[in-house]
């Protein structure tokens, strides 16, 4: 089933990322019909804050879908499911496990499986989740499609399979991960057994590997792509901006033409845009 043939209408899908960084990620979507969370990586009270900024409501929130149990993913699960009672919280079974003892009791009514692979409809928009590489138990992104628009969000995972590849391809904005700059990991505090964990196939891309995944992947719709997952430690915003910049303008991709290049913060929202 291609979930990208829906004629387009007037109201549009619009997304923040509301904070993506090794610190903290949440993102926000939403349609002229639906609230959706992905993931809840910070206090209950710092997403409240985060969501006034761009003008909405946790009570307006309808799901909170996650991606995997570390805790920049699921740090506020528990609490903003107690909090809220009509927030439905999805999650493959692996990632429900893994987490459930980390994020206190949340109402046998609010769980819901959501497999990996697989298609939900949340009123009039459809989330696939798809599985990716990473040292958690069961982890997977989603891509968002509502009305012949989509919206990726990739982040923590080692490699881009061709089959992911081929899931994610031409959207018209993406969140990804540059997460380290390799030589500053090599050189930097870390220990030698958690660099090598990270530039591992089950850890995370670097400014070079999101660089070369989204020239794999992008296409003529593409407008947005936001840099995201980037380490406070082995990472700076400029030199994932450039990094990532230079590598797209020797190929002859038209960065800032054809496509904006956003750069995340896990403290601050993006604005809310419309796709």
């Amino acid at each position: 089933m291609d979930l990208r043939t829906k004629t387009t209408v007037a109201d549009d899908l619009r997304i923040s990322v509301l904070s993506s960084g090794s610190t903290g990620n949440v993102c926000y979507v939403e349609s002229p019909n639906e609230r959706i969370m992905i993931d809840a990586g910070l206090s209950g009270k710092k997403i409240e804050k985060l969501m006034g900024d761009i003008d909405r409501k946790m009570a307006d929130v309808n799901a909170l879908l996650v991606t995997h149990e570390h805790s920049d993913h699921r740090q506020a699960v528990g609490i903003l499911a107690r909090r809220y009672e009509q927030l439905n919280v999805y999650a493959n079974e692996g990632t429900w496990d893994a987490m459930s003892s980390k994020i206190g009791k949340v109402d046998l009514a609010q769980k819901h499986l959501f497999a990996p692979d697989t298609v939900q409809t949340f009123g009039d928009i459809d989330v696939e989740s798809f599985s990716v590489s990473h040292d958690a138990a069961e982890p997977q992104f989603y891509a968002i499609h509502y009305h012949g628009k989509t919206f990726v969000i990739l982040t923590d995972t080692g490699y881009v399979s061709e089959h992911v590849e081929g899931i994610i391809s031409d959207a018209d904005a993406y969140l990804l991960e540059c997460n380290h700059d390799v030589e500053m990991l090599r050189m930097g505090e870390y220990s030698w057994p958690l660099k090598q964990r990270i530039l591992g196939d089950k850890g995370h891309l670097s400014n070079e590997e999101g660089a070369d995944t989204l020239m794999d992947v992008l296409g003529n719709r593409t407008k947005k792509i936001y840099l995201g997952h980037r380490s406070l430690h082995n990472n700076m915003q400029s030199l994932c901006h450039l990094t990532v910049a230079s590598m797209m303008e020797n190929r002859d991709f038209g960065v800032g033409h054809d496509f904006q290049l956003i750069d995340t913060n896990p403290e601050e929202a993006t604005p809310l845009v419309a796709l």
